[in-house]
C-alpha cells in the first residue's frame, strides 16, 4: 500500500519521523524524482532548496550537476542518513549541500534566496499548503523557478490505493493561485501519467507537475 504517513505531515512531528526512518534501512527508492530530472536537467546550476529532502536522492542529483543545495527535512535521522550516503558516494557533491532540520509548516525561508525550489509529494492540509507555497514563492530569486510535484486527485478516482482524504490532494491552481500576477510565468501545469507498483499490482498514476518561473 502507499504510505499514508506522507499524507499527514503536519500532524506528525519530528519524533514520529525519526522513528519512521529508524525502522528501516531505507524508506524511499534512492532515485531522484523523475519529474525533477525531466524539468531541471537543462537548467544552469545555481542555488537550490530541496523541501522535504528525506534520504537525499534529489539533493545529491542536483549537487552532482553543480547546484549549491540546501536540503531541509523535519527528521534528523533522515538528514544524517542522507549526509552519510552523499559523502560516501560523491565527496565533491557533498561539499555543495547544506543539511538543515526544520518543520516546513513553521519555517520561513529567506526571501529571494534560491534559483530553484523543489517540493515533491508534500501533502498538507489546505491552509498549511497555502502558507508553504506562498513562502516558497517569495523565496525564489528573480529569474528562478519553483517546481511542485504531488499525487494528483485523479488517483482517487481510478482505483490507485491512496488515503481517502481528498482535502490533501490538489490541482495546479493550489500553486499558481499564490503566485502574484505579472511576476510569474507558468511553464508547466499538468497531470502527468506514469506507473507505480503497490502490493505487487501496477497502477497507472497521475502526478501533478507545476513549474513556474519568476520574472527576472
Amino acid at each position: 500500500m502507499t504510505d499514508e504517513h506522507e499524507f499527514a505531515q503536519e500532524t506528525l512531528g519530528a519524533d514520529f519521523w525519526n522513528e519512521r526512518y529508524r525502522s528501516q534501512d531505507r524508506i524511499w527508492s534512492g532515485r531522484p524524482n523523475r519529474h525533477l530530472v525531466a524539468e531541471v536537467e537543462g537548467l544552469a546550476p545555481g542555488r537550490a532548496l530541496d523541501v522535504g529532502s528525506g534520504e537525499g536522492a534529489d539533493a545529491l542529483w542536483l549537487a552532482e550537476r553543480g547546484w549549491e543545495v540546501t536540503a531541509i527535512d523535519i527528521s534528523t535521522v533522515a538528514l544524517e542518513r542522507a549526509e552519510l550516503h552523499v559523502a560516501e558516494r560523491s565527496p565533491e557533491a557533498a561539499e555543495r549541500i547544506v543539511w538543515k532540520q526544520a518543520d516546513v509548516t513553521e519555517w520561513t525561508p529567506p526571501r529571494g534566496a534560491y534559483d530553484l525550489i523543489g517540493v515533491h509529494f508534500m501533502h498538507l492540509a489546505p491552509e498549511s499548503r497555502k502558507r508553504l507555497f506562498s513562502l516558497l514563492a517569495e523565496a525564489v530569486a528573480p529569474g528562478g523557478e519553483l517546481l511542485v510535484v504531488a499525487h494528483h486527485p485523479r488517483d482517487l478516482e481510478t482505483g490507485v490505493p491512496r488515503p481517502p482524504r481528498p482535502e490533501l490532494f490538489y490541482e495546479g491552481d493550489a500553486v499558481t493561485s499564490v503566485l502574484p500576477a505579472g511576476e510569474w510565468e507558468v511553464l508547466v501545469d499538468e497531470a502527468r501519467a506514469g506507473s507505480q507498483t503497490l502490493d505487487d499490482t501496477t497502477y497507472t498514476v497521475h502526478d501533478l507537475v507545476v513549474r513556474a518561473r519568476r520574472s527576472g
